[in-house]
């Protein structure tokens, strides 16, 4: 018991330590995983010893991981992306498996080693490549778009090969015979589950909804997840082929969404112990033995696999651009890998040699793959004069749309809070140009007349292009904190005085940001509850302005520029708009008088204006001191009314 519990001490303390550092360095946690397994398993510290415990709990993983994969299974996403789904992604599977039978034929082995490996290297990373996607707020430019196809079809692809690759163990002289029994043992089953299993599962699952208990509710998921992976087992087939189908049926009733969320610490948990187990199988010593094969693995299996893809997308698609993009996003091999590398393994498809530089050859390409997807424009441009082109005249439709246009808005994202803002804008008579990713959106804009054009705001190249060095400020409307982020670098590089206004939707995000240089963030959840309050003392028989009073309140706490007005403000119908306190933003150069001097020094109070923040380096100080000093690169945030500010401005730069 003892030994036990310090193996899962081990296990539990290493697995922390490194998902914390993969988090920290923002690689995919599955890398980090399946490094545990290396640094612990048998064949390196020995810490954990290969047991059949374990491998258990890891089949577990690839349980609930087919099952997750059903639940995100539509047949309505499937049909909408079928040419890139079937089309490139059938290719590009059908492909590569005739070319691994071919090489490994060619070096003598037999062909049903080949198959079975074909379809090891066929996959690529879906968590790799989704999770840099999203982050680089790629997922719906055309490549993609493409890559998301092809790993769709390669998610479908392991069900078949699920059920091939352990009939391939067979003899050879039964070898026909028994795949078309395991191909028919199948297709029953899954016509059967998938017919009579739908509308049972719908009532079965209204039954339980109705007792209106979430761990009843929990157990039938785990029972129907399991008992499903069970009955398949029985029928001779892989546990994964059951869950995957339980994942199916559950995706068609309205409790989805639920199941997908109940599922998921176990499954998380679960798959990273499979991964674990991955890992413990690579012999170091082998690994060193066979570094000359592992290395020629890794760059055949990268090089011939992304040449297969680009060749494939540019016949579909036609844009070398896009499918150099979408040949090195797909270049690595991927979990379902391990899963049929698995099955090979238990099948004695290969020997323990060549499994070993395949685990090797298929781990590597997994860890340079965000390196090559972070890398992969500048090698699209590299090689592709098309990249180029396709460049150069994106910049020149943004430059278009900005042309002429002097203190305008720009616009990161034109989603619902985009579009929102730009109104305001157009009430205001005030110009902007709207940059958003979605094509079919963009279209449609421009048929409308606005100023909304396709590009990634992230860039450089594009926000010089949309006028930054001569905009009034930048709103990013969309929640990406890593796309913020990037952004904010840019412009505290190249227009340190342009205030920059960021949306949030996680409240922890907000300090992170205001470092980065966000002059205000606006976190969706507590604009949320500030309405959300506002509406409850209105209910409650709160008086109105009483209401009010604790939003404005709230808001000034909140925001640093509405602090002086909230505290100072009076009815606007009594006073004229020419006579409304206001907000300028001045910027302090090396050759401005304020620079080393004291804020007292410059009296502006002696103007009726107030110093309401200081931003510096990307820190904020609201209402700062007299005491502070003025440095180069300083923006003071000033309230007063109009005619003060130009003298505070021209004090500021100028003395007087």
């Amino acid at each position: 018991m003892d030994n036990s519990l310090s193996l899962v001490l081990i296990l539990l303390a290493t697995a922390v330590g490194v998902v914390v550092l993969c988090r920290i360095l923002r690689l995919p946690v599955m890398l980090g995983y399946l490094t545990v397994g290396i640094l612990i398993g048998p064949h390196a510290l020995a810490w954990i010893p290969e047991s059949m415990g374990t491998q258990h709990l890891a089949e577990f993983g690839v349980v609930f991981l087919m099952f997750s994969i059903g639940l995100e299974f539509s047949l309505t996403r499937l049909m909408a992306m079928k040419r890139t789904v079937f089309g490139l992604g059938g290719a590009q599977v059908s492909v590569t498996l005739l070319l691994v039978i071919a090489v490994t034929m060619l070096f003598g082995l037999d062909w049903r080693a080949g198959l079975a490996l074909g379809g090891v290297l066929a996959m690529s990373s879906t968590a790799i490549v989704s999770k840099m996607l999203v982050e680089r707020a790629e997922l719906n430019l055309p490549y993609g778009r493409q890559m998301m196809g092809v790993l769709l079809f390669q998610d479908l692809a392991v069900v078949p090969l699920l059920i091939i690759i352990p009939a391939l163990a067979s003899n050879a002289a039964q070898l026909t015979t028994t795949l078309l029994y395991a191909t028919l043992k199948a297709a029953l089953v899954l016509v059967v589950l998938l017919v009579f299993g739908q509308h049972v599962m719908r009532s079965w699952f209204h039954i339980v909804a109705r007792q209106k208990s979430s761990e009843l509710f929990m157990l039938n998921v785990l029972l129907i997840t399991l008992g499903l992976a069970y009955l398949t087992e029985l029928a001779g087939l892989s546990l994964a082929l059951g869950a995957f189908v339980a994942g199916m049926l559950i995706s068609e009733t309205e409790y989805r969404y639920q199941v997908e969320e109940d599922i998921k610490p176990f499954r998380d948990v679960l798959l990273g112990l499979f991964f674990v187990t991955i890992g413990m199988k690579l012999d170091l010593g082998a690994f060193v033995g066979d570094l000359v094969w592992v290395l020629l693995a890794v760059t055949g299996l990268i090089v011939c696999k992304a040449l297969v893809v680009v060749l494939l997308a540019r016949a579909f698609e036609g844009d070398w651009g896009v499918a150099l993009r979408s040949g090195i996003g797909l270049a690595q091999a991927g979990e379902f890998g391990f899963v049929l590398l698995t099955l090979t393994d238990n099948a004695h498809l290969v020997d323990a040699e060549l499994l070993q530089i395949c685990l090797a050859a298929m781990l590597i390409s997994m860890l340079a793959a965000p390196f090559l997807i972070q890398h992969g424009e500048a090698i699209a441009r590299r090689f592709s004069a098309a990249e180029w082109t396709n460049r150069a005249m994106q910049m020149h439709q943004i430059a278009i749309q900005s042309m002429g246009n002097n203190g305008h808005v720009i616009i990161c994202g034109y989603g619902r809070s985009g579009h929102a803002l730009a109104n305001f804008l157009e009430q205001e008579h005030l110009r902007f140009i709207a940059l958003d990713l979605d094509s079919r959106r963009v279209r449609e804009v421009l048929a409308a007349k606005k100023s909304v054009v396709y590009g990634d705001a992230a860039k450089r190249e594009v926000l010089m292009a949309a006028g930054l060095m001569r905009a009034s400020a930048l709103v990013i409307s969309y929640k990406d904190k890593h796309s913020a982020l990037a952004i904010l670098r840019h412009v505290k590089e190249l227009r340190p005085d342009l205030p920059v206004v960021v949306r949030t939707n996680d409240e922890a995000d907000v300090e992170v940001l205001k470092q980065a240089g966000a002059a205000e963030v606006v976190a969706e959840v507590v604009e949320g509850s500030v309405m959300l309050a506002s509406q409850a003392l209105l209910m409650a028989g709160v008086p109105l302005n009483r209401v009010i009073r604790r939003i404005q309140e709230s808001r000034a706490r909140r925001y640093a520029v509405f602090s002086g007005y909230f505290r100072t403000a009076t009815d606007v119908g009594e006073v004229t708009e020419r006579l409304q306190p206001r907000f300028l933003r001045v910027y302090l150069k090396q050759e401005h008088v304020a620079v080393g001097k004291r804020l007292r020094e410059m009296e502006l109070d002696k103007l009726n204006v107030e110093v309401n923040a200081v931003r510096r380096h990307g820190a904020r100080d609201a209402q700062p001191g007299e005491e502070i000093v003025l440095q180069v690169g300083d923006v003071l945030v000033l309230l007063g009314l109009p005619e003060a500010l130009s003298q505070a401005e021209l004090r500021l730069h100028k003395g007087g």
